[in-house]
């Protein structure tokens, strides 16, 4: 078997730790300590994410979308590949070493998706640019952590509670949805989403595109 090779490694902003970018013959990974963040071959409930919000925005001009994470580009794929040509699409993404292996050693797994005209990249924390965005998007897709809690950066906790949710909800247009991506299940989250005045449907999805893998969970809260 191919060993794998570290490629490089990026420094948090809170100074908790470290990402490392692996790859294995044509395979990457994304590694924070032990967990897996992402990897190149498991891209089904990223793209579903993406998927699910653009079905639900089908009847709005010039939609406007706000992705919170860059990854590895599956999210952002998927929404371009569903949303119409007059779309704008944002990505935030907090650690600028994730944009450079994106244009770098993973060039080829973005496919160029960050050279779309709809595209803006926004070096920033997702938490930031949603606090300025007062009623500006269709459409808020968050896939930063591994669930609602602050995995990557302990202040990601709060874009989960009460605080970030309602920013997230002023930040959105009426009926617009809020998504989140999860690893697992987490029903209080899903009671603070119904609290916070979501309308709240959770859609299990599985890792791979061929339907097999991990059991992962999006949550589809649209604003009342």
């Amino acid at each position: 078997m191919i060993p794998w090779t570290v490629l490089d490694t990026a420094a948090l902003p809170d100074g908790s730790g470290d990402l490392r970018l692996k790859q294995r013959g044509s395979e990457f990974s994304i590694m924070l300590g032990s967990n897996e963040l992402m990897n190149s071959r498991l891209s089904g409930s990223e793209e579903a994410l993406a998927k699910l919000v653009c079905e639900r925005l089908v009847q709005r001009a010039q939609p406007s979308i706000l992705i919170g994470g860059l990854g590895m580009g599956f999210t952002l794929r998927a929404a371009l590949a569903n949303l119409p040509p007059d779309a704008h699409v944002e990505v935030a993404e907090l650690i600028p070493a994730v944009v450079a292996w994106a244009r770098g050693p993973m060039t080829a797994v973005f496919a160029g998706c960050l050279d779309d005209p709809r595209v803006q990249l926004t070096v920033a924390d997702v938490a930031s640019v949603i606090a300025t965005g007062k009623g500006g998007y269709d459409a808020i897709l968050l896939d930063v952590d591994n669930g609602p809690e602050g995995l990557t950066i302990a202040g990601n906790d709060s874009l989960y509670a009460a605080e970030g949710l309602a920013a997230a909800k002023a930040a959105l247009r009426p009926g617009g949805i809020l998504a989140v991506w999860s690893s697992g299940p987490d029903h209080g989250f899903t009671r603070r989403l119904r609290n916070a005045g979501f309308a709240t449907e959770e859609v299990t999805a599985r890792a791979r595109r061929t339907g097999g893998g991990a059991r992962h969970v999006i949550w589809l809260a649209a604003r009342r």
